[in-house]
């Protein structure tokens, strides 16, 4: 059996979504293939879009911003990821870029939260997502996590309006469906071998990888295990496919979080983590790419989370690794402070806090908290600490330096802090004290997720894998604006920014 469009997309998540809106929308066919059945990472995360420069949420909210501001944050977390010329379009779109996603559905909203968070609770959907407040020096700060409005975490809604939105645009979407291959034709991809399912088996496939993602993601062997079974219906069930691209072939596949090969090659030290994103993610897509020419880069850039905040109080602890010694700015935003664990203390590290601190932050648990936010929080400030009246104590409690932690407490408090933290969060800690364990691994009742940036290189005007005709990447296949380092919404909005871009360029190639 044979299919043909004229723009063909590989991956149903944000980037895949907004590729195949674009190319609709440029008056040309679009099918779209998914594996499972669609949503990807995206309908798993929070919804969270990085935007700025005059939002008309951040106006609503009387927060200034400029793309000038938004650009030298961003400038700081991006480093050489892609180009100054890139950000700047980037940035200069972004508002726009909103404006576009909410013609397209997605709610967003104007209430701000008042308290520094991971992810705000259901009644803010405007925060600041990212380190801007610790980078005053940098750009002067502005919030730009644009949360999707919806209650819990509303990654679902941001990519069910993009789908309605694809569907209604004329879009085929094909669930349950394999990219394998990809076909040639004189160095020019023109199309894609796939492997779908039908009938009972696709029901059942549905079924299984449905629980396989989200109940996965709180007990990961459970996860591993049904998508196991549906891995066994595609090969017993499974009947090929090709799909016939006549201008273009979009990879949209998400990352490789879920490969260990990959993982182990590339980023080993991450591999203590929590995987976030579907078995989708498995770098089928990136191999796709490379199959035909395609190279790729940055494939070492991984984020790991390891949010102090919720409740925002924590950030008047010092974070300490195991030789006593402090790690880093301790409001920082989770993935910088994470990789300073990972990358300076071998993935080990301790809040210390006082008295003073665990009370105000037990108080501010209730009411700064979402459900997953709360078990965490409940659990950091009991069973994950120990206490004790002296440093000493502590420090053997947690197996830690002494003297290097009691040279740390003696050196906190001063202001201006040696870190740059600002005035209102330090002051000295005095005893009894507690060391809260916010080490990297894979634990019940605090996991850090980890996330892969790297992929395949693309031409930044226009999305096109570098060196293959007729083949472009978005998202997380690609190498993109959030690809050395992350801020919470960034992923997101690079998805809608290079999607639409690979969308737009496909739809204007010459057809073959």
């Amino acid at each position: 059996m044979d299919v043909s469009a004229d723009v063909v997309v590989v991956g149903f998540g944000a980037a895949g979504a907004c590729a195949a809106i674009e190319a609709a929308g440029a008056g040309v066919s679009v099918v779209v293939l998914d594996r499972f059945a669609g949503g990807g990472a995206t309908a798993l995360s929070g919804g969270v879009v990085y935007a700025g420069g005059g939002t008309r949420q951040q106006v609503e909210a009387g927060v200034p911003d400029t793309p000038e501001g938004m650009f030298d944050y961003l400038r700081h977390e991006v480093g050489e990821a892609v180009s100054g010329e890139t950000l700047w379009r980037f940035c200069r779109g972004s508002a726009d870029m909103l404006t576009w996603l909410e013609a397209r559905g997605v709610p967003f909203d104007a209430s701000l939260c008042p308290f520094k968070t991971s992810y705000p609770t259901n009644d803010y959907y405007l925060y600041y997502s990212g380190s801007e407040q610790a980078r005053r020096d940098v750009a002067p700060p502005a919030p730009r996590g644009h949360r999707t409005k919806g209650r819990g975490t509303s990654g679902a809604v941001f990519f069910a309006r993009l789908a309605d939105c694809a569907r209604r645009s004329g879009v085929r979407v094909l669930p349950q469906t394999a990219a394998r291959e990809l076909v040639t034709d004189g160095g020019r991809v023109t199309g894609v071998r796939c492997r779908g399912l039908s009938g009972a088996p696709r029901i059942a496939h549905r079924v299984l990888s449905r629980f396989a993602v989200k109940p996965g993601l709180y007990y990961p062997p459970l996860g591993r295990s049904l998508h196991r079974l549906a891995a066994a219906l595609e090969r017993r069930h499974g009947r090929d496919l090709l799909v016939r691209a006549r201008r273009g072939v979009v990879i949209a596949a998400g990352g490789f979080v879920f490969d260990r090969e990959l993982m182990d090659e590339h980023a080993p030290a991450y591999r203590r983590g929590l995987p976030l994103g579907t078995p989708g993610d498995d770098g089928s897509g990136i191999r796709l790419g490379t199959s035909v020419g395609g190279t790729t880069a940055r494939m070492d850039r991984v984020t790991a989370w390891r949010f102090i905040t919720p409740p925002s109080a924590l950030r008047k602890g010092v974070l300490v690794g195991p030789d006593g010694r402090r790690v880093c700015d301790e409001s920082l935003y989770g993935a910088a402070v994470g990789e300073a664990i990972i990358t300076g203390h071998g993935g080990r590290a301790w809040l210390l806090v006082d008295d003073g601190v665990l009370d105000e932050a037990r108080r501010q648990v209730p009411w700064q908290t979402l459900w997953f936010q709360r078990l965490q929080a409940r659990y950091l400030l009991s069973r994950g600490l120990v206490t004790g009246l002296t440093l000493d104590e502590v420090a053997e409690a947690a197996g830690i330096d002494a003297a290097g932690l009691r040279a740390t407490a003696k050196a906190y408090g001063d202001v201006p802090d040696a870190l740059g933290k600002a005035p209102e969060l330090v002051r000295p800690l005095v005893p009894p004290y507690s060391l809260i364990d916010v080490s990297i691994r894979s634990r019940v009742g605090y996991p850090c997720p980890v996330l892969t940036l790297g992929g395949l290189v693309v031409d930044e005007r226009t999305g096109r894998v570098t060196g293959v005709e007729g083949l472009y990447a978005a998202g997380r296949s690609a190498v993109g604006v959030c690809s050395e380092s992350y801020v919470s919404g960034l992923s997101l909005a690079d998805c809608v920014f290079s999607g639409r871009r690979a969308g737009l360029h496909a739809a204007g190639e010459a057809p073959c």
